[in-house]
């Protein structure tokens, strides 16, 4: 079955197949829709995630999902959040407002000054992924997870290859390496976006058993 992922980021597509292997993930630029960036003007993880799939859904007329994710650092009050990937800094903490965005070693250094700068001991932090899934104009279904770590305290010990965004940075105590360091099989298991991937796949095979898809 086709499954629309309203993204144009082809590293989340990468990852939500070898979640979700049973679907073929298909991105906006795979089927020529070049143009597609709508605004995310949410307050939350979710709002984002349903104003990016209600955008696709009006398009292709076909099951959409779409996430938001973001990190969230406890000593911050949850900043980066909905603005991770925009984030340019304690100055700029919602990005600037021309829209540029930094390279990700320099928001990876910049957040860990941040956090440096609070003098907490508290490095704990979490990825938030809101998954929805939109299957008509009016109906759509969502589920939110998380994955805890901690922010390393320097930036030139960030480490691994694997991942993207802020994973070299983020330490997860229970493997003793960060979220760049680990395999994707691994990370695909704890990962917040593959457990709500999960969740949603398990509202799909309901909806396909129950004759709604």
């Amino acid at each position: 079955m086709k499954l629309y992922l309203a993204t144009g980021n082809r590293h989340k597509q990468k990852e939500m197949q070898e979640i979700l292997p049973n679907y073929h993930i298909v991105i906006p630029a795979d089927e020529g829709i070049d143009d597609f960036d709508p605004d995310e003007t949410g307050d939350s993880f979710v709002e984002n995630s349903l104003i990016k799939a209600r955008a696709l859904w009006d398009i292709v007329h076909a099951p959409v999902i779409a996430d938001d994710s973001g990190l969230c650092v406890d000593c911050l009050n949850g900043a980066p959040g909905i603005y991770t990937s925009r984030y340019a800094g304690a100055k700029h903490p919602k990005g600037y407002h021309d829209g540029r965005k930094i390279p990700q070693d320099e928001q990876n250094r910049l957040l860990i000054e941040q956090v440096n700068a609070t003098g907490s001991s508290d490095r704990r932090c979490h990825y938030t992924c809101a998954m929805v899934l939109v299957t008509d104009a009016l109906k759509f279904y969502t589920c939110e997870e998380y994955l805890h770590g901690e922010i390393i305290a320097r930036a030139e010990d960030a480490a691994g290859t694997g991942g993207f965004g802020y994973d070299p940075i983020v330490f997860l105590p229970a493997y003793g390496k960060t979220a760049a360091q680990i395999s994707a099989e691994e990370k695909n298991l704890i990962s917040h976006r593959g457990k709500a991937a999960r969740g949603i796949a398990a509202i799909l095979s309901e909806l396909a058993q129950s004759g709604e898809l």
